[in-house]
């Protein structure tokens, strides 16, 4: 099946997990920025030499390398006929920059999934994790601070896409079946 999907939601609303889950049930590979950052440094490309400056001294990658970096493995064979993106774009520049990238090869997103979820929920989640995987920087003011940075960046996105009538909102708490269930249920509208 072709679908070009980005998928939008808070730390700890299970997009990660999704992704997956949702790209294999599409036959669609799931394209993280994160996935793409540690693949390019890997693999020393001259964008993952770039890349690797900034995040070296803990400063975000410029659009302009995250920008290519995207455009770079969209062109991959395995993204010509579908994709999902998580982590991109986050910015409304980056939402320019995709729809240029999409229309230079004649294609559109079909859909913009969007997690929703409950803060105190999701900071119950993060807390739990940072515990278990013994992450002590994960305290609650931090991930909530991470919560507000996520909505005053990505509400803009979710309006932006709404308004394109490409915006799709699923409750991201429940069993990660559940979860899934409704990602598919409210796509089938959007991908036929």
């Amino acid at each position: 099946m072709s679908a070009r999907l980005v998928l939008l939601g808070p730390p700890g609303a299970g997009k990660g997990t999704q992704a997956v889950r949702i790209s294999g049930r599409l036959e669609v590979p799931a394209i993280s920025t994160g996935d793409i950052f540690r693949a390019n440094v890997a693999e020393q490309t001259e964008l993952g030499k770039r890349a690797q400056r900034y995040m070296d001294a803990g400063e975000y990658v410029p659009d302009e390398v995250t920008n290519a970096m995207v455009r770079d493995r969209l062109a991959q064979p395995d993204a010509v006929p579908g994709f999902l993106l998580d982590g991109y774009p986050r910015t409304s520049d980056q939402v320019a920059e995709l729809d240029g990238m999409l229309s230079d090869d004649g294609q559109r997103l079909d859909a913009v999934v969007e997690l929703t979820a409950d803060t105190d929920e999701v900071v119950t989640r993060l807390l739990k994790r940072a515990s278990e995987q013994g992450r002590a920087d994960d305290t609650e003011p931090v991930i909530r601070r991470r919560l507000e940075v996520y909505a005053e960046q990505t509400a803009p996105l979710a309006r932006l896409y709404a308004d394109r009538g490409l915006l799709v909102q699923v409750d991201g708490i429940g069993e990660i079946d559940e979860v899934t269930d409704r990602i598919l249920a409210a796509l089938t509208p959007k991908l036929g």
